[in-house]
């Protein structure tokens, strides 16, 4: 049973919900002011509150705020017979859990209250608190599997010299972020750290970008332009996608990397650059060699030392450390305060095959905080929004009919063990928590 406090002017609304949740088991109390909805909220600590925006003595706004500061866990619905977006906004901007427009509807009421009840169970179960977290570092890789070990082994010895690295892996899998790892821990940390994405910059632009231009080299040369490679002076640079380089590209890189030396677009003198070079790249570089697209010798100069990046599905032990620190960075970033995970999401998040990686992993944090309404993300937020991406990424028809597969699967395999859930959850290798979640998400029954 649930404490609700129901604050506003016209008494029917009063009578009409304080027959209607009660009738569902919950204990009601009742204002038609705003000074006596907010002594009755000191008084009997809610666990919501339905408040009317317009009342003849307060604003609905002032008094959500009021309450939010006194009792932030209080999940605060606002209704209001007027409809604009501003104080839409602003209700949600203040804390506002949920904002529904009169005249009220009684199932939509119901479900705004369970759903705000939800939340705060899940709140309470977490034993979160909101704190102040000190930021984490930013560049850093978070991982304890064995293959990113060996990646941190490699790193270490990479910073005691200058040798060109090659990093490969799929999107998303952090490649950049182990190429300035390597720049920020060697001896030349405090030089330029330098990217060019090969993969983002117009094939005839990317000579002048690497080598940089002399004034006139070509139509709209107004002046001269220093490229990547001096800039990046004794640092590093970064050649992101160096797979998306054209042949002939490939061989100026190349003669840079034999001597050392280059010329501008368009230029007559000989320039030195001492720069580390590091290339990363999601394509298999050594099967574009035996299809002619990519250049052997220029293969063997990138890669004097290659570090393979794994996906995220094959380091899925590191998935817990990433989410601590991803929830740590984009609390700071978006101040909030959504430290905790319902049981189960976890669990969830080790089924997913992460397509996007890393990358992803952090958007899904991001898009299920920000989504959230109590301190905790809920295991149907991270679903929906893990859903709605593999909706996007294969079309509606294809997730329709996975999905279907699925429901037919796990209704098959409890018919056929009597609908013993334990048995079923072993036959189909999955845990009993997340049969269980699946029988919800599909309405199973027998």
């Amino acid at each position: 049973m649930a404490k609700i406090l129901v604050v506003d002017d016209e008494p029917s609304i009063l009578e009409t919900l304080e027959m209607f949740l009660s009738e569902a088991g919950h204990s009601v109390i009742k204002a038609a002011r705003g000074v006596e909805g907010m002594a009755l909220f000191e008084e009997y600590s809610p666990d919501v509150v339905i408040l009317d925006i317009r009342l003849p003595d307060a604003n609905g706004l002032d008094i959500l705020s009021e309450m939010k500061t006194k009792r932030a866990e209080t999940k605060v619905i606002m209704i209001t017979a007027y409809q604009d977006m501003e104080t839409t906004i602003e209700a949600m901007k203040r804390g506002g859990y949920d904002y529904i427009h009169k005249p009220l509807d009684a199932e939509e009421i119901e479900r705004a209250v369970d759903r705000a009840l939800h939340v705060l169970k899940a709140d309470r179960e977490a034993q979160v608190r909101p704190k102040v977290a000190a930021r984490p570092e930013q560049d850093v890789i978070v991982g304890k599997s064995p293959r990113m070990r060996e990646i941190f082994k490699t790193i270490g010895l990479l910073c005691k010299n200058r040798v060109s690295v090659l990093i490969t892996g799929e999107t998303g899998t952090g490649k950049e972020l182990i190429a300035r790892i390597i720049h920020r821990k060697g001896a030349n940390a405090k030089e330029p750290f330098v990217i060019l994405d090969c993969s983002a910059t117009v094939e005839t632009l990317l000579e002048t970008e690497l080598f940089g231009h002399e004034k006139g080299a070509f139509t709209g040369a107004i002046h001269s332009k220093r490229g990547k490679i001096e800039l990046a002076g004794n640092g590093t640079l970064f050649l992101d996608e160096v797979g998306e380089l054209s042949l002939g590209l490939q061989r100026k890189l190349l003669g840079f990397l034999q001597r050392r030396e280059y010329m501008r677009v368009g230029g007559h003198q000989l320039l030195k650059s001492s720069c580390r070079i590091i290339a990363a790249t999601h394509r298999d570089l050594g099967q574009m060699v035996d299809q002619g697209l990519f250049r052997e010798d220029l293969y063997y100069r990138l890669k004097v030392v290659t570090i393979n990046v794994p996906p995220l599905r094959e380091r899925k032990e590191d998935i817990p450390d990433l989410v601590s620190y991803f929830l740590k960075r984009v609390n700071l970033d978006l101040g909030s305060a959504v430290f905790g995970l319902q049981p189960g999401v976890l669990e969830l998040m080790h089924e997913y095959s992460w397509p996007g990686n890393v990358r992803e992993l952090e958007n899904v944090l991001v898009e299920a905080v920000v989504r959230s309404r109590g301190n905790v993300i809920l295991v149907e937020d991270v679903e929906n929004i893990i859903n709605r991406d593999r909706s996007l990424r294969y079309g509606d028809e294809d997730s329709t009919t996975l999905e279907a597969i699925e429901k037919q699967h796990i209704t098959n395999t409890l018919c056929q063990v009597g609908w013993n859930r334990t048995e079923a959850a072993k036959k189909l290798g999955i845990s009993l928590p997340t049969l269980r979640r699946k029988i919800r998400k599909y309405g199973i029954g027998p």
